[in-house]
């Protein structure tokens, strides 16, 4: 064959390129890598689960077995089967293990096939099986049947999760509560609307903010518990889904040795739960490194779901949702087969035993005893002694039915086996009933089949992973400064490299510079080894976005009309690398004085002319108080139209902002400047907050808004005044009472909790006030039994210390309700209560 004709040839190379890799694709997508919807199963987990029924005595198989067996079925060899045997184990739904069969957060491996041991779940059993429900299929090499898809009743896909990656697609479906799951399909039953969110093994903590139902572009974030063990220690609880210990443990080495955190050591001492010790370096927030270790580490990761299945063997992007009423209403079909085979069973039994109870109570078996030619002549009369009770039954009577008659022993003659077979169609009749019943009313039936999965396979499968929203963490505000700031001044040059210049500050390599030169140009720039600003540079220093309380003051001349002006300005926004004129924008203006004021400070300077200009007074005073702050554009106010031969700091200032207004959020547990949350009041550098905790213990803490406070812990929240009386109700567990007190804080240790109630296991804070005259009302018993008190607690509990255990309230009851009388608009406004 010639060349050219070899490759024309479609069964030649030219044809087998044109199809060989479309039957590849095909091949993995649907045979490989993605489940289908009908039992949310892969091909190879579906074999191994067949085999293991089929080996199912009750008993615990070797692994390596089981991988025996299932090589009947799965052309792919041991390897493959015995991954998804153990990752399927390892999720402690359908299979039972026995042995070491490795460890999920710590990503430990299993022991060999040959030491551990398996058997199909109760679970397993009760919802994945059914050889009347199965359709089947030949094995790859033929010689075995297989099923198509496993009769599942139950949404296995949502409650254990996929991954697989095929040719030209993926998939990932994330794993879903066991109990939620069957709540959310007996809603779609009902025709309530549901909610579904992923839950993990592994714990932490996930916000499905972004969710979307799972579907493609959707996305989640997913932490690690991460807790402040002292103030020198961090401990984490919990690894995010798919990351293990060992993973975390290195990239949080990998950011120390980046200088994005500062640790000593990490340890690992996971046990039976998650343990992982983080000890910092000296001096360093154990807040802003946990935010720290959520930026820069695998204890915070972003998960994209892509929900894939095979549906209809093709390829389907659907949702979670899609998924769980798919499965709802393919459960509901199997029951309702089950129902139908079962109602079809029950029938013919009732008619047999109807057919055994007229044989012998009529005795029609006597004409076994007549003397027929023939076998068949005997099948034909005892067919035609039935003729006058056909009518009772509900079928035709068969010759496989007369035959089957005529092998029953005689002994069944007696009138109480007849009284046994009535009491048999009774029942019969009974079950023939409901489930008739159970057909008419299938709703019910499969919202009654997984309230029993519930029932009995619920307990211990509560959520793991608590629903949470997770702030945004600006990688800029947490980073750890490590690098140094130099400058150049007179050739213009700033940069972390310039080594042998003047030293800045410490600085990290995520941080913005802002400088300002005496030509009255001002530049951001990103940290870097080495950036040119402009020559004779007056200030530098880190860059903070959307600072309002930083104000620069400034005095320059404009080089165009020699008249010097004053401004007064924030810089909040800005674009990177972009020079910007603080001045009239002249050539040869120039700055004459220029200061940095964190709070607003406007000092007062003495402005000296120059000995040549025609002033008569050569000296005045300038006031910066005098100005408003504007924008960075502002021309200024004119100071004075003759040439200043210098300008030079007189005296301090105070500060002309007001105090800052704080909120605070508790979904997040952050203090704030932007109007999230609740509204704190108005605060000065020295303010402090005070902070009271359901737990039973205060905190002083400072404003700095880094800090993380345990939000839902939060019982009252404000401005700390040290000379206002704390009223506190709390839960004495141990002798069932509550009791009162009436304190002061007398501590001054700031971002220390002070535990201020009895010690004793139970003992909760109640309530809690700073009212100077607090009115509380408390309401016990239900119904008829209410009843109501009011108390003026200043006037009947005395001021007491901190450490002191009150005074006994009231007797302890689950239906006592307390709260603190509201005021009226006129009075006081209490601090608000979470």
């Amino acid at each position: 064959m010639s060349k050219d004709n070899f490759l024309g040839n479609e069964s030649g190379i030219h044809g087998q390129y044109k199809t060989w890799f479309l039957d590849y694709a095909s091949y993995v997508i649907l045979e490989r890598a993605v489940p289908a919807i009908e039992d949310g199963l892969k091909p190879v987990q579906r074999r191994i689960l067949h085999a293991m029924k089929e080996m199912d005595d009750g008993r615990f198989n070797k692994v390596a077995n089981i991988i025996g067996q299932s090589m009947q079925y799965h052309p792919h060899g041991d390897a493959s089967i015995g991954d998804a045997l153990v990752n399927m184990g390892q999720k402690d739904l359908l299979i039972e293990t026995q042995g070491n069969w490795g460890d999920v957060r710590t990503g430990d491996d299993a022991a060999a096939s040959r030491y551990i041991e398996a058997r199909l779940s109760k679970f397993a059993l009760e919802v994945a099986f059914n050889a009347k429900t199965t359709e089947w299929q030949l094995s790859y090499d033929g010689r075995k049947n297989e099923p198509v898809t496993l009769p599942m009743k139950f949404p296995l896909l949502l409650a254990q999760g996929a991954e697989g990656i095929a040719v030209g697609l993926s998939t990932k479906i994330l794993p879903h509560n066991f109990c939620e799951i069957i709540e959310a399909a007996i809603k779609h039953l009902r025709g309530k609307k549901f909610e579904l969110f992923p839950d993990f093994q592994t714990g932490g903590m996930i916000d499905v903010t972004h969710y979307n139902e799972g579907k493609r572009g959707g996305k989640v974030k997913v932490r690690a518990h991460i807790e402040e063990l002292d103030k020198k220690t961090l401990v984490i609880r919990d690894v995010p889904y798919g990351v293990t210990t060992a993973q975390l443990m290195d990239s949080i080495v990998k950011a120390n040795d980046q200088g994005k955190i500062k640790i000593k050591k990490v340890t690992d001492n996971t046990a039976a739960n998650v343990e992982v010790l983080v000890d910092l370096a000296p001096g360093i927030s154990t807040d802003i490194t946990i935010d720290a270790l959520y930026a820069f580490t695998d204890c915070e990761v972003s998960i994209s779901p892509n929900a894939c299945v095979i549906a209809e063997q093709k390829p389907r992007f659907i949702t979670v949702h899609d998924l769980l009423r798919s499965s709802a209403e393919l459960t509901k079909d199997l029951l309702k087969k089950e129902l139908e085979i079962k109602l079809a069973e029950l029938q013919d039994k009732w008619h047999y035993t109807s057919l055994e109870k007229i044989f012998f109570e009529e005795k029609i078996y006597k004409e076994l005893e007549k003397k027929h030619e023939t076998w068949e002549k005997v099948l034909m009369a005892i067919d035609k002694a039935f003729g006058p009770f056909k009518k009772q039954l509900k079928k035709e009577i068969s010759k496989e039915d007369i035959v089957k008659l005529t092998e029953k022993p005689v002994r069944r003659i007696y009138k109480l086996d007849i009284d046994e077979l009535n009491a048999q169609i009774g029942n019969i009749d009974k079950e023939i009933k409901q489930v008739k019943y159970d057909l008419e009313n299938l709703v019910d039936f499969a919202v009654a089949y997984y309230d029993n999965l519930l029932k009995k396979y619920g307990k211990g499968r509560e959520r793991k992973t608590e629903i949470k929203l997770f702030e945004s963490i600006q990688a800029k505000q947490v980073a750890i400064a490590n690098a140094k700031l130099y400058v150049n001044r007179s050739e213009g040059f700033i940069g972390t490299g310039l080594k042998k210049d003047e030293f800045v500050d410490d600085c990290s390599d995520l941080d913005d510079i802002i400088a300002f030169t005496k030509a009255g140009k001002m530049k951001v720039v990103k940290a870097a080894d080495k950036v040119f600003i402009g020559k004779d540079i007056l200030h530098v220093a880190v860059f903070k976005k959307n600072d309002e309380r930083t104000t620069y003051n400034m005095i320059y001349a404009d080089g165009k009309t020699g008249i010097s002006y004053a401004k007064r300005f924030n810089v909040t926004s800005v674009t990177r690398d972009k020079e910007y004129d603080l001045t009239k924008g002249s050539d040869k203006s120039k700055v004459h004085y220029f200061s940095v004021n964190p709070n607003g400070e406007a000092e007062a300077v003495k402005i000296v002319l120059s000995p040549s200009s025609s002033a008569r007074n050569k000296e005045l005073e300038f006031y910066f108080e005098e100005l408003e702050i504007k924008g960075r554009g502002s021309m200024g106010n004119q100071v004075t139209k003759y040439p200043v031969k210098s300008v030079k700091f007189k005296e301090a200032g105070r500060s002309t902002l007001s105090g800052r207004k704080l909120w605070f959020d508790n979904n997040f547990g952050r203090l704030n400047t932007e109007g999230k949350g609740s509204f704190l009041g108005m605060f000065d550098s020295e303010d402090r907050l005070l902070i009271i905790y359901s737990n039973g213990n205060y905190e002083i803490s400072d404003t700095e808004l880094s800090q993380r406070i345990d939000g839902e812990k939060v019982l009252l929240i404000e401005k700390f005044d040290p000379e206002k009386i704390i009223t506190a109700v709390y839960l004495d567990k141990e002798k069932l009472q509550f009791n009162i007190k009436r304190f002061k804080i007398e501590t001054t240790t700031l971002r220390n909790k002070f535990f201020f109630i009895k010690e004793g296991e139970g003992n909760q804070l109640q309530t809690v006030t700073t009212d100077e005259t607090p009115v509380l009302v408390m309401q016990s018993g239900r119904g008829a039994q209410i009843r109501k008190a009011k108390i003026k607690v200043n006037k009947v509990v005395e001021v007491m210390g901190w450490k002191a255990v009150g005074a006994k309230l009231a007797d302890y009851s689950k239906t006592v309700e307390m709260d603190w009388e509201k005021k009226k608009p006129e009075d006081n406004q209490q601090p608000e209560l979470f």
